[in-house]
């Protein structure tokens, strides 16, 4: 076995800016896979490499050499098992470095006043419309993905591609509707599908009343780079789920901040 290398522990500007980085790294990672399945995995995957390197140290032949196999393939095996947590970490990095890039041009083509003005006129019929349906208790899930993929909605939903309107959210969700059981998804400043089947987190500490709008709210900001608007059939509760995690019981204020900053 070869001697551990401690030279990046001299306190060198380098040196200094790598562990940063790296701790910065471990930290988003563990942001993506905290309260999910894929932490237990991770832990699993952990302790395995411990125990190869103790077995190895007492010349344990057999059990090494079993359990060295698997770690000769263990990036290769983080990849596929975390492949979904990898995603969603790709994903944040695109995101932000392509909206920092967005806001620059926008500013300076138009100016802040003329962008905002623009964005409160495209998120008002949804505030709107979560008004109206947090009075009356009609459970409500709309999904806003800057991406539309066409091969992860479509084959779940019903096209729609109509412009985002108060009443035509509130006839979706109509319990008399035939689209309401589902969710809308916007993108592109429309309405582009409706009655969507999502997927559901895997989270396993999400409070009990949590049905499955509320996990599959959650699961699609895992999944894909997209925010969620939960309505509470129950309670008439708004939420709002981003990057794996939720903001329960939020006001209309707070509801217009997000959608500002996100939509």
């Amino acid at each position: 076995m070869q001697p551990l290398d401690f030279s990046f522990l001299k306190p060198t500007i380098p040196n200094i800016l790598d562990v940063l980085l790296v701790a910065f790294i471990l930290y988003q990672l563990y942001n993506l896979i905290r309260g999910t399945i894929a932490a237990n995995i991770f832990i699993g995957f952990i302790a395995i490499c411990l125990l190869y390197k103790i077995v190895d140290l007492l010349h344990m032949q057999l059990l090494s050499a079993i359990l060295g196999k698997f770690a000769s393939v263990g990036i290769i095996a983080i990849v596929i098992v975390f492949q979904q947590e990898v995603r969603r970490f790709l994903l944040l990095v695109g995101k932000n470095a392509s909206l920092q890039r967005n806001k620059a041009w926008w500013k300076y083509f138009f100016g802040k006043a003329e962008a905002e003005k623009n964005n409160y006129a495209r998120i008002k019929p949804i505030i709107d419309a979560c008004k109206v349906m947090k009075q009356t208790r009609t459970g409500a899930l709309i999904v806003f993905t800057k991406y539309y993929d066409e091969q992860f909605y479509q084959n779940s939903c019903e096209v729609v591609d109509a412009k985002i309107s108060k009443r035509l959210l509130e006839s979706i969700f109509q319990k008399n509707s035939p689209l309401h059981d589902g969710a809308v998804v916007i993108s592109e400043n429309k309405i582009k599908s409706a009655s969507c089947i999502l997927p559901v987190t895997e989270k396993s500490d999400l409070p009990a009343q949590f049905g499955l709008r509320h996990r599959a709210g959650i699961g699609v900001t895992e999944a894909n780079d997209a925010t969620a608007i939960i309505v509470s059939e129950e309670t008439g509760e708004i939420s709002y789920a981003k990057q794996g995690r939720i903001k329960m019981n939020i006001s209309f204020a707070e509801l217009e901040k997000l959608l500002n900053k996100d939509f």
